[in-house]
């Protein structure tokens, strides 16, 4: 009686344990997926009001939104495209760690340029864009030369394996159509069967029942087999 009541206790808290278990892995993941959306919505506000800012504003400040838009929008797509692909191409990972390190410098020049659009001094901002630009089209055309390879890579690869495929149903196609190219197999004339072609035509049948894709019908008579060794049966003579 002892020995059960502890039984019951362990499993009471092995399900005690595991549920407590489950609900802070849920609690997780909802957490983390709240975490996402809430930095999709905020990259998406602050794309929408840079697109607003390079459209709308004249000069120093317009210029330096259109930069930040340009380096954010090349290294999302660099990003999204890596990731995309790196787990069809392991030889991706070596790319996606050389853009792990570009990221660090284009986060940089956002946040500097994110400060800058906050500074006062107009005139010693426009001393300095002539490196900011500079900057900027260095790191973009180094985001955009990876995302191009990769994309360049992958569609070699679809290209190799549609001319492997496009090969192999060449190959298949050419041995369907071989019956066209055979001529006869008998040489025995037309109208006279002799004892040669007999066993093929009786063997038929049996070769028909055994690739018919449904069973047979219980009790149905089976043909009796025709092997390769037997003789044709001679008839019989009256005399």
């Amino acid at each position: 009686m002892e020995a059960a009541i502890t039984i019951m206790a362990l499993l009471f808290v092995a399900f005690v344990v595991l549920g407590v278990y489950l609900t802070v892995k849920a609690v997780g993941a909802a957490r983390r997926g709240v975490e996402r959306t809430v930095t999709q919505a905020r990259k998406a506000v602050e794309d929408t009001t840079l697109r607003a800012k390079s459209m709308g504003q004249v000069g120093v400040g317009g210029e330096l939104a259109q930069l930040r838009l340009a380096l954010r929008t090349s290294m999302r797509a660099t990003q999204d495209s890596l990731h995309a692909r790196v787990e069809q191409d392991e030889s991706l990972k070596e790319s996606l760690s050389l853009f792990e390190r570009l990221s660090g410098h284009g986060h940089e020049l956002d946040d500097e340029l994110k400060r800058l659009e906050r500074e006062p001094d107009k005139r010693r901002i426009a001393e300095r864009m002539p490196e900011l630009r500079e900057r900027t089209e260095r790191i973009t055309h180094a985001a955009d030369s990876l995302r191009w390879a990769a994309r360049d890579r992958a569609r070699q690869f679809a290209d190799d394996d549609l001319a492997a495929l496009s090969a192999e149903i060449e190959v298949e196609s050419g041995a369907l159509r071989d019956w066209a190219t055979k001529g006869p197999t008998t040489g025995a004339p037309t109208g006279a069967p002799g004892p040669a072609s007999a066993a093929p035509a009786s063997s038929a049948p049996v070769e028909d029942a055994a690739r018919a894709p449904w069973p047979e019908a219980i009790g149905a008579a089976k043909p009796a087999p025709v092997y390769p060794w037997q003789t044709a049966a001679k008839p019989e003579t009256t005399n």
